[in-house]
């Protein structure tokens, strides 16, 4: 499509996954708008747009991916630069939040971080976010600004729909993850199964048990994020061992941190379907790769013109 009113909307993106961000400006039948992003000699983040925003409908596409603190820094100053220079409105547009994980206290003397960026956000200036499968759907009331928390699973079904496979059953890694589970199962009509898991330490999880009968069945696992890769490959193990045709993992935030690529192409997955909310130079075997431009950019084009966004999903 092409937008017809580019004037007053401006999209600019950090460092963090600009082949996303050009996606979206393509779609919407713009040009990325231009901006300075570097470092000084010490390391320190340099950024200046390059461009008049005064008065404009400012987004700012930066998912906080790895490295992580670079990338929320280079966000926030992003955000500061334009509030200053007079935008209208600043939505940062953060398809993949980082810092999600800590959403609450467990235990003594830990930090909150989900809140503590929510914060940082909107400090620097922005009056709405845009972000993608937040990890806990409750992130959003951290922020005291709107939150449009855009859904991958439906581009996911459409995905595994496609490979027509019969017997069919969709699995959640776990109990918090059953809902995005049930969406997708609704979707295909396939009946529904979860993994009773528990997690020693971080980054660290262990199978307990199979729900749901899955012998001679076409396995999906979808999740909302797949980190080192662990809990996926263990659960693919599982439900081979007990008697599944085959299993194939989606998943909305390909992170793949520490040895993942290693554990993912070794493991028991006969596919792994992702989004490009994270850029990504480097997959596993038999991996691909599903583009959320157009989603994010018909919610762009919503949040510009005052319109539902929630009918995206209806």
């Amino acid at each position: 499509m092409a937008y017809d009113r580019p004037g007053d909307l401006k999209i600019f993106t950090g460092s963090a996954n600009p082949p996303l961000a050009k996606k979206i400006v393509e779609y919407l039948g713009m040009s990325l708008g231009e901006a300075d992003v570097g470092r000084f000699s010490n390391g320190e983040i340099r950024v200046r747009l390059l461009e008049n925003v005064r008065g404009t409908d400012v987004f700012i596409i930066q998912p906080t991916s790895t490295p992580v603190n670079e990338n929320l820094m280079e966000l926030l100053l992003l955000i500061d630069a334009a509030r200053r220079a007079s935008a209208r409105r600043v939505t940062a547009v953060v398809p993949f939040y980082g810092y999600a994980r800590q959403d609450r206290k467990e235990r003594g003397r830990e930090p909150i971080s989900a809140k503590l960026v929510a914060n940082l956000i909107t400090v620097a200036g922005a009056r709405r976010v845009l972000t993608m499968d937040l990890h806990a759907p409750q992130i959003q009331g951290f922020f005291d600004i709107p939150v449009d928390n855009l859904q991958a699973v439906r581009i996911l079904s459409e995905a595994v729909y496609q490979k027509q496979l019969d017997n069919l059953m969709v699995f959640s890694p776990d109990a918090g993850g059953v809902l995005r589970a049930r969406q997708m199962a609704k979707f295909l009509g396939a009946p529904l199964g979860f993994i009773d898991k528990r997690r020693p330490e971080p980054n660290v999880s262990e199978v307990v048990n199979v729900i749901g009968s899955v012998k001679d069945k076409n396995v999906v696992i979808i999740d909302d994020m797949i980190d080192t890769g662990g809990t996926i490959a263990s659960a693919a193990q599982a439900i081979m061992d007990r008697g599944a045709r085959s299993v194939m993992a989606c998943c909305t935030h390909p992170v793949f941190s520490g040895n993942a690529l290693e554990v993912l192409s070794n493991s028991a997955l006969s596919e792994i379907l992702v989004t490009d909310t994270i850029w990504l130079t480097e997959l596993p075997a038999r991996t691909r790769v599903i583009s959320v431009a157009n989603l994010m950019a018909e919610a762009i084009m919503r949040v510009h013109e005052d319109l539902s966004v929630s009918t995206l999903f209806e």
